[in-house]
């Protein structure tokens, strides 16, 4: 059985190559975990910006949910981000997941994201 480690780095270089082969066709949500709290933003990659962004230490999502590091919470970050980014002109991203599982928290704002109005 492979370690942990390695299974992390094989996650991370198969979503990094899989984003590698369409960059430059459409802004991407990326999304990083931490163990208090979830982030989100939209970068182009093509202009090197970032197009919209969102947290869980957002003022307006840190009050409407319990606990910044729970399901609800990624859920209103999904809501967010898909918002400002559909404000911003952006209806297709690709999804970077990095190196984290399709799982929980990752899973709940991606499902909020699309919900709200972002196709990936």
């Amino acid at each position: 059985m492979k370690d942990k480690w390695t299974r992390y780095e094989h996650r991370r270089s198969a979503t990094r190559k899989r984003l590698f082969a369409h960059r430059g066709e459409r802004p991407r949500l990326s999304v990083h975990r931490s163990l208090k709290y979830i982030y989100a933003q939209v970068i182009d990659d093509a202009k090197g910006v970032t197009i919209a962004a969102a947290s869980s230490l957002d003022k307006d999502l840190k009050k409407a949910s319990k606990s910044a590091k729970s399901i609800d919470a990624a859920k209103k970050v999904g809501e967010a981000i898909a918002a400002k980014a559909v404000k911003a002109g952006v209806k297709q991203v690709m999804f970077d997941r990095g190196a984290y599982v399709y799982h929980g928290r990752v899973k709940a704002l991606a499902d909020a994201a699309r919900a709200a109005g972002l196709e990936f």
